[in-house]
């Protein structure tokens, strides 16, 4: 198994690409917190891996805390932290999008990874190193209309990932991005507005969108050992 005994914290683990990657982890080996707000399918997805579950705001300071306590008092360190969380407004002209949901977009896909360093990077560093792993879109590499604030977010996350990556990696801490395209999650609806699924798709290369499995895969390799000098 390739995470045997390694402990990780997965947000935005009561479905999509965190249920995902919670799941994949935990068939790997990870202990795994998974955090979320929703606390009915949270729960859920926790019970049923063997894992811990913990009701966390992303962007909120004393949550984030306690989530990684959670952690540290039930594993004893934190191997990897995935950032995963994340929030979009419905595909629409971007000056309808109102200040305040402009602010809680960023304040989840942005505000959060740095929230998560402030308590894990001190961490990561007494305990000899870790992994990071922030879901980031390909949307903060090539923009999409009607998406234009998320797209600004995720393109901080990849910004922000780069910069942490060169900041941390003398404390052999690993900080990676995930930019999958949009996924069958519950935030598709979103992403797509009253644009037909069958005309995104044929934007994808490969002419499908990708799946959950996709993205955990992807999420499980970066932090196992077979991508250690990655980063």
């Amino acid at each position: 198994m390739q995470l045997k005994d390694k402990d990780a914290v997965v947000t935005g683990a009561a479905s999509g690409f965190g249920e995902a990657i919670a799941r994949r982890y935990a068939e790997e080996g990870a202990n795994v917190v998974c955090a979320d707000l929703n606390d009915q399918l949270g729960k859920k997805v926790a019970d049923e891996i063997g894992g811990a579950y913990v009701h966390a705001d992303v962007a909120d300071r004393d949550d984030v805390k306690a989530m990684v306590r959670t952690a540290v008092d039930r594993y004893g360190r934190l191997d990897t932290m995935v950032n995963n969380a994340g929030i979009t407004h419905v595909n629409r002209p971007m000056l309808e999008v109102g200040e305040e949901e402009f602010d809680r977009i960023f304040a989840v896909n942005v505000k959060a990874i740095y929230l998560a360093a402030l308590e894990i990077v001190p961490l990561m560093r007494e305990q000899g190193g870790g992994c990071i792993i922030n879901t980031a879109s390909t949307a903060g590499l090539r923009p999409r209309p009607g998406l234009t604030w998320y797209n600004a977010s995720k393109g901080a996350a990849i910004t922000m990932t780069k910069s942490m990556a060169a900041e941390l990696g003398p404390d052999n801490i690993r900080v990676n991005a995930l930019c999958p395209v949009a996924g069958d999650t519950p935030l598709l609806a979103s992403f797509l507005g009253a644009n037909p699924r069958e005309a995104f798709e044929a934007t994808v290369p490969l002419g499908r969108l990708c799946t959950s499995e996709d993205v955990a895969k992807a999420a499980l390799w970066l932090a196992s050992d077979e991508a250690s000098f990655i980063t």
